[in-house]
């Protein structure tokens, strides 16, 4: 796992891919700006631990309502939202997940969406992220 995309350029995605092979990227929102990149993570399936509120604290993004996180969930990216730092960058999870609610008017898919990949993302063993998932997209009862 490593922090790279957030304020630097794709190629840093790439060489956190190719030289430390990371099983994750933390943030990663600067791969939208690589079309090839995009569909590398999207094959693959690499998570990427987004933390909105604290990409707009960064200035990575002016405001919540510019952020990329939805057109990357809705292309098939695998992201997850994430918190970073709350006191400092003003929210725990539930802060950057109704910011997503409220300035990109994200839906109940997508919210499923992000929580299973959430649990995709995660290191729980195979049978247990498969069952999780399947509760997150609502197939998996109560």
């Amino acid at each position: 796992m490593t922090h790279a995309g957030e304020e630097g350029p794709p190629d840093y995605i790439y060489q956190a891919l190719e030289l430390l092979k990371v099983v994750r990227i933390d943030d990663g929102i600067r791969a939208s700006e690589g079309p090839k990149l995009m569909e590398r993570l999207i094959k693959e399936r690499m998570p990427l631990t987004v933390c909105p509120l604290s990409n707009v604290k960064l200035k990575v993004f002016e405001t919540l309502a510019d952020h990329n996180i939805l057109e990357m969930l809705d292309q098939g990216a695998c992201v997850t939202v994430n918190s970073d730092d709350p006191a400092y960058f003003g929210g725990y999870m539930n802060a950057n997940l109704e910011g997503l609610i409220n300035e990109l008017g994200m839906t109940e898919s997508q919210a499923r969406r992000l929580a299973a990949n959430s649990f995709e993302a995660s290191f729980l063993p195979d049978a247990e992220k498969k069952a999780w998932m399947a509760k997150a997209l609502g197939n998996g009862g109560a």
